[in-house]
């Protein structure tokens, strides 16, 4: 009887390696498990605790906390949370960035800030954009060096400030915890509206997240007169929704030989629909997405396959290629369950409608073919005919000759299936 040959150990090994190079589903962060280490912080990790805002982090990742040490919190804690009643619950949220960032992300902030989504801005109760912090790059005084300070963006945002003291802890892509020198409170921010905690939130009014938040004006305004903003608030009572909308400068940076705006109004409802995933992923589970093709709102009304966007890990953040864009998230702009809305680099054209064969995605001309139409490779004016080389046999003789480089590139394959071969059979023996 024959001997059954054992499984190749290369076989075994590559599945291992396959597996390991998956991406695992992000996980939510205990908070309290986290800080329990750092003894220093022990009375705002008790805040925390005590408060709702651990158990909301629980089903979330890719956060930023901004914790403060004991030493810098009001001499009682618990009377302060007495004092503040409900509105230390908002105060902590304030804490929570709904963003990744590294020491490394703080030393290239822009000259002009970065504005970063909060926990809080998720409550509905925060004024037009309040719910957010402006990290900003400060010079020190006598130095060179420069610190980094934690404020409202409101145009009067008080004396509530705090500079990051330093970076206390990470796990990588999932929570980083900066120490800041005392609690944060946000500007506007009405005590007696915030006071019930179980008051159930109103939908979500995706054009008006996108006018508070300033920088989207011309993809509110689209959304709003197209009545796809219509569309997503119905879509938030299913899977929920995900949009990726692009600054006013995206806008502002398309060629002009795009014609976006020029489009009848059902194409460019078309070209709003590719912004949007049909179901809810918040920031940690796009960095995380085990399958990369996704379907878009536009998808839905055509056939399966078509209008989708790939959405892959890059450099810490979350790239977006659409088979003619490559755009990048720039910021979370609102993030509560079933609704998700992040700031994209560059408006997203799909391949579709915008396809062009150029390594630039930013530039070339754009065409517009019918969506159901097969290109044309027949030979017409400006198109050359593919040339098709087949094994000579099927010709008859030696007519048609691949060119030396196949050739080579053929005797190479051979040699690397041959090594691979031995290798599978080297146990055997």
């Amino acid at each position: 009887m024959g001997r059954a040959s054992p499984p190749a150990p290369g076989l075994a090994l590559g599945v291992l390696v396959l597996l390991a190079a998956l991406p695992s589903p992000a996980a939510g962060v205990n908070v309290t498990a986290v800080l329990v280490a750092f003894p220093n912080f022990s009375d705002f990790t008790r805040l925390l605790a005590s408060s709702p805002v651990a158990a909301e982090l629980a089903g979330r990742s890719s956060l930023t906390l901004l914790a403060v040490p004991n030493a810098n919190l009001p001499r009682s804690p618990s009377a302060f949370a007495a004092a503040s009643g409900a509105d230390l619950a908002d105060v902590l949220r304030y804490h929570v960035l709904l963003e990744y960032l590294s020491p490394s992300d703080l030393a290239r902030l822009p000259a002009s800030g970065k504005l970063v989504t909060t926990l809080f801005q998720t409550t509905g109760r925060a004024p037009s954009d309040f719910g957010a912090v402006n990290l900003t790059a400060v010079a020190a005084a006598g130095s060179n060096s420069t610190t980094v300070v934690v404020r409202s963006p409101s145009p009067s945002p008080g004396p509530s400030n705090a500079t990051v003291l330093g970076a206390v802890t990470s796990e990588p892509y999932n929570i980083s915890v900066l120490a800041v020198g005392g609690l944060i409170v946000p500007s506007g921010l009405d005590i007696a509206a915030s006071g019930s905690e179980t008051r159930p939130s109103p939908a979500v009014n995706i054009t008006r997240v996108l006018f508070d938040a300033r920088g989207f004006n011309v993809a509110a305004s689209m959304l709003e007169a197209s009545g796809v903003a219509d569309d997503l608030e119905a879509d938030e009572r299913g899977a929920g929704v995900t949009v990726f909308v692009p600054t006013d400068d995206a806008f502002a940076d398309l060629p002009a030989t795009d014609r976006l705006q020029s489009l009848p109004a059902d194409r460019k409802a078309v070209v709003l629909r590719f912004h949007v995933l049909h179901s809810y992923y918040p920031l940690g589970s796009l960095q995380s997405i085990v399958n990369p093709v996704q379907p878009t709102l536009a998808t839905e009304s055509a056939e399966a396959g078509r209008f989708t966007l790939n959405i892959t890990r890059f450099n810490g953040s979350v790239a977006i290629d659409t088979g003619v864009v490559q755009a990048t998230i720039t910021r979370t702009v609102f993030d509560q369950n079933p609704v998700a809305v992040f700031a994209v680099s560059k408006v997203l054209l799909p391949k579709e409608m915008f396809g062009r064969p150029t390594t630039d995605t930013a530039a070339g001309a754009a065409a517009a073919p019918p969506a159901t139409k097969a290109p044309d490779v027949s030979g017409g004016v400006g198109t050359r005919p593919a040339k098709l080389f087949s094994p000579p046999a099927l010709h008859g003789g030696t007519d048609i000759k691949p060119s030396s480089a196949s050739a080579r590139a053929s005797a190479n394959w051979r040699c690397i299936g041959l090594l691979y071969l031995s290798l599978l059979l080297l146990p055997l023996v």
